[in-house]
């Protein structure tokens, strides 16, 4: 488990911005609550077989134990980097995007099963949405509950979501906590 070089810095953050905004300085010099000591330290991001870890430093100072070839995780696992260089989040990364989301949607009832079955969010499954959003910014999907199922990329702007016809997509499908499910093996 390596720390992340400048580059591959640049990219997870500039991924995390879409979701977070300014929020995510809040998600970096967040305060460790995790270990023995007294001033555990910071929450860092941290790199292990192409997976990107937001692990608390004192974590990172104990796992220096274990050989680099058993450790397999080590926690929480917000995305991973394919083999062309990109970075994608995965669903674990859900709870840090809801603490610090900048744009949200609601759905109604109806359409939350469509979502965690994986389709887009159509206009008609939307419940409230916040200003502001602009297309190809990153949301958060809640339940009416406030409960966070996912998140993904906005395909229009809350001005033309008023305008959209009830089938139009309004969010582009990233991920959601039906992945789970679908797909615990490779998670």
């Amino acid at each position: 488990m390596r720390p992340l070089d400048e580059k591959e810095t640049t990219t997870v953050f500039e991924k995390l911005f879409k979701f977070t905004g300014n929020n995510l300085k809040h998600i970096v010099e967040r305060p460790s609550s995790e270990g023995p000591e007294q001033d555990p330290g910071r929450y860092c991001f941290r790199l292990q077989k192409n997976r990107v870890f937001y692990v608390s430093e004192s974590l990172v100072k104990r796992a220096t134990n274990i050989n680099r070839e058993k450790l397999i995780s080590l926690g929480t696992c917000i995305g991973k980097f394919t083999k062309g260089g990109s970075f994608h989040l995965t669903v674990q990364c859900l709870d840090l995007l809801a603490a610090h989301a900048r744009h949200k949607i609601w759905l109604k009832p109806t359409s939350e099963m469509s979502f965690l079955y994986g389709n887009h969010v159509l206009k008609s499954g939307l419940g409230r949405i916040t200003e502001n959003i602009n297309a190809n910014d990153g949301v958060v999907i809640y339940s009416m509950s406030d409960l966070p199922l996912g998140f993904g990329i906005a395909a229009k702007s809350t001005q033309d979501c008023r305008k959209l016809d009830p089938n139009g997509i309004v969010v582009l499908h990233q991920a959601d906590i039906g992945e789970y499910l679908r797909m615990e093996d490779d998670l």
